[in-house]
């Protein structure tokens, strides 16, 4: 079991690396006039667990008395973009991202379009 818990240990010291403000606060984009900050969620599950035992097999070519040990671990994970900051010269403001993976590319899409366009219509009203 002691190696249970050093799998444990190392793990949740790995995972602690991951998880910073950096992870979950994307760079930067600049684009024309606009500064665009990408936000994200992040989960993730982790498990591990092991055991030993002894015992007897009563038939066939292991007959005897045996002793085992065994161990596993598992875990997953994924990032969803949820949110933009747009920092223009209006201001400061946030654009969420709806949807599934595939549709929040076009939502950050949409969201530079909007930065991007607000600021050419603006400019083409002058």
């Amino acid at each position: 079991m002691e190696d249970v818990n050093n799998l444990l240990k190392s793990s949740m010291t790995e995972i602690e690396k991951m998880l910073n403000s950096k992870t979950v606060v994307g760079e930067a984009i600049t684009v024309g006039d606009a500064t665009m900050i990408p936000l994200v969620s992040i989960g993730f599950g982790f498990g591990a667990g092991g055991g030993s035992g002894k015992g007897t097999i009563p038939t066939g070519e292991l007959k005897g008395d045996g002793e085992g040990i065994g161990m596993g671990t598992g875990g997953g994970g994924g990032i969803k973009p949820v949110a933009m900051i747009i920092v223009d010269k209006k201001g400061v403001r946030i654009e969420t991202i709806k949807g599934g993976a595939s549709s929040a590319f076009e939502s950050v899409g949409t969201a530079i379009g909007k930065a991007i366009g607000s600021d050419s219509k603006k400019k083409g009203e002058e």
